[in-house]
């Protein structure tokens, strides 16, 4: 059985996709962007800003299905550019301070919106 997350605490979908989905215990989170919930725009800035705005995305939706950063598993991130690994690093420690979860960090090609850093996240329901 799963359940569909859908919030105004994270970026609406932009496409045949959920925020997240819940299922088994587990919710299993879209990567997420920079982009602003409230105004449904980009926000611009460079990989430590971003990063920022992805983890609170996150958390919100997290939050709205009764879960939190705090029960994250596993994480992946994907960044534009390896050189953009410190600046993400910094700003994601700080989110992830005590018990991080298991993580990839991976450099790809291209990422929606030309955007610096997506981060998807499986965590505990």
């Amino acid at each position: 059985m799963k359940e569909v997350i859908a919030t105004n605490d994270g970026p609406k979908a932009i496409g045949p996709y959920s925020q997240a989905i819940k299922a088994n215990g587990f919710l299993f989170l879209s990567g997420q962007i920079a982009i602003d919930p409230v105004t449904n725009t980009l926000v611009s800035g460079d990989v430590s800003f971003q990063t920022d705005r992805v983890l609170k995305n996150l958390a919100g939706i997290l939050k709205a299905a009764g879960s939190g950063l705090e029960k994250v598993v596993r994480s992946t991130v994907f960044l534009q550019n390896m050189t953009d690994f410190n600046g993400m690093n910094e700003v994601y420690s700080r989110y992830f301070s005590s018990e991080p979860p298991a993580r990839s960090t991976v450099e790809v090609a291209r990422l929606p919106k030309d955007v610096l850093v997506e981060i998807d996240v499986i965590a505990l329901a």
